[in-house]
């Protein structure tokens, strides 16, 4: 299992499992998640915030993130340097 990285209000995922962070604001992403809330394979992370960033999972899931692309793609970053050690 991969490290774990908060998402913003308490919400936390597998860093190893993430594929990509997007941001919800282009027609494509915003088409991919009302398909995926159809298809109920949306976790919605926002606590009823708006969504800034889509994370898209290696399990066909996206989870929706109130915190902005770059945050968490930050918090990533930093869960692998650590485990590099450097």
């Amino acid at each position: 299992m991969g490290k774990l990285i908060h998402i913003g209000f308490g919400n936390i995922v597998n860093s190893a499992k993430i594929i990509a962070i997007v941001s919800p604001d282009s027609a494509p992403v915003k088409r991919l998640v009302q398909k995926a809330k159809e298809e109920g394979t949306a976790i919605d992370a926002t606590q009823g915030r708006k969504t800034k960033a889509v994370l898209v999972m290696e399990s066909s899931q996206l989870v929706l993130s109130a915190l902005l692309p770059e945050t968490i793609a930050q918090r990533a970053q930093a869960e692998s340097r650590e485990e590099d050690g450097t």
